[in-house]
């Protein structure tokens, strides 16, 4: 059996820190294999790039989700007791109430809010001199999914509710605000538990069929109400992801000004090139960086063996960029999404394999609509400009964004054009 190469560090933790997105697939690179072991964390962990591996990783039969989250992501990220926690029937029974929330009609009605919360931020950011969009974009989608959710949100409380959802995902992979992010859920949890509550028990109305009364009345396997802080947590898996396409709006805004040559398609409204930038700005720009699970049998791939219960690593970021999948990865060409071969294995920003099985985010749809109407503004409802401002990507900050937040100024609110054809319908 070929001997798995095994990076040198005495542990990796800190490299892996300093370079999240491009950690595995440098090394990867540097040993000539798709998969090598590290220490992460101070535990031997197996990190794995490519498209074969992302097949390997999303077999059930090796693999498992449950206990495989560092504490850190679960305690702020996911959630404890989360779905991202859960596998096997557990897992597929509490899937199920995501997919049932995020049916393309209830997308639709969400893409439908964040036009409406876009049009009423560009009304108040044309009294502005300048806006820092990745800060603008998590307000006004904080509003437009509390409201699609049916979750109360007081004007006054919008401030408050927009910053702790936004350091569940902005703080919890940093050193420094790493306990921040932990007090925001708490607080999350806080805010929401008790709307749980009082939902079950009439206090609170919530439009039947909206998503807090779906959560709020979902069962288990057993038939029995989740505890309420669960159904908090699930709750907040619907609002965090929302809020946290502001890191991809961001990205939309910056493939606008760095390639220009793709803005005349956008702007003309052109459905099909739309979507293609869509799926390429989610290819080519960092979001999650990587995935984790553990083995759940010993077993041997290509000469390597892996022992039972090993955590093991897959590369997100750097399985969108491998050469073997696509061509010219560092290039960004929306279209190759018209062109080239997409996989449930080599287009994986957000996981992959199936969506209603396996652990692929079922909000894919929601990033893709909110990316649609914020791209519609962006390129056909705002006037703005782009001033000298640093536009690098962040990549050792997590998530990585424009070391900027995109700054805009003087915008403009443009006479009124016909939606985008597909937008804000169900189809």
């Amino acid at each position: 059996m070929p001997h798995m190469p095994r990076d040198t560090a005495l542990d990796s933790t800190l490299a892996l820190m300093s370079d999240p997105y491009r950690f595995i697939s440098r090394r990867c690179e540097r040993y000539a294999s798709d998969v090598f072991e590290a220490r992460i964390l101070l535990r031997r962990t197996v990190c794995m790039s490519g498209p074969q591996a992302a097949q390997l990783f999303y077999d059930p039969r090796r693999f498992t989700r449950v206990g495989a989250a560092p504490e850190p992501l679960r305690a702020t990220l996911f959630g404890k007791g989360a779905v991202q926690s859960l596998d096997g029937a557990e897992h597929r029974h509490r899937k199920a109430l995501f997919v049932q929330l995020l049916t393309p009609e209830r997308v639709a009605q969400l893409a439908n809010e964040a036009a409406e919360a876009w049009r009423e931020a560009a009304d108040h950011w044309s009294h502005q001199r300048k806006v820092l969009l990745y800060d603008a974009v998590q307000r006004l989608l904080t509003v437009a999914v509390c409201r699609w959710a049916a979750v109360p949100l007081p004007p006054q409380e919008v401030g408050l509710r927009t910053r702790q959802l936004v350091a569940l995902f902005d703080d919890a992979g940093s050193l420094r605000r790493h306990w921040r992010s932990r007090r925001s859920r708490t607080d999350a949890e806080r805010w929401l538990t008790p709307l749980i509550d009082d939902v079950r028990a009439r206090r609170v109305p919530a439009p039947q069929g909206s998503p807090l009364d779906i959560v709020a009345h979902h069962r288990d396997r057993e038939g029995r109400l989740l505890d309420s802080r669960i159904a908090a947590v699930e709750l907040l898996n619907l609002l965090r992801p929302t809020v946290a396409v502001s890191v991809f709006v961001a990205f939309a805004a910056h493939a606008m000004h760095e390639f220009p040559q793709c803005l005349a398609s956008l702007q003309a409204g052109d459905e099909r090139y739309t979507g293609w930038f869509v799926q390429e700005v989610r290819r080519y720009y960092p979001f999650f960086p990587a995935v984790m699970a553990r083995a759940v049998e010993e077993f041997e791939w290509h000469g390597h063996g892996f022992r039972q219960g090993q955590r093991v690593m897959l590369d997100l970021y750097g399985t969108n960029h491998d050469p073997r999948s696509w061509k010219q990865p560092q290039v960004f060409r929306p279209e190759r999404f018209r062109d080239e071969a997409v996989t449930p294995f080599n287009f994986i920003p957000q996981g992959g394999s199936d969506v209603t099985t396996h652990h692929r985010c079922p909000g894919e749809g929601v990033v893709e609509a909110v990316m649609r109407v914020s791209i519609d503004w962006l390129a056909r409802r705002l006037g703005y400009e782009v001033p000298p401002q640093d536009l690098r990507i962040d990549f050792r900050r997590l998530p990585a964004i424009p070391c900027s937040r995109f700054v805009m100024r003087d915008v403009t609110p443009l006479p009124q054009r016909g939606w985008l054809t597909g937008v804000l319908s169900p189809g």
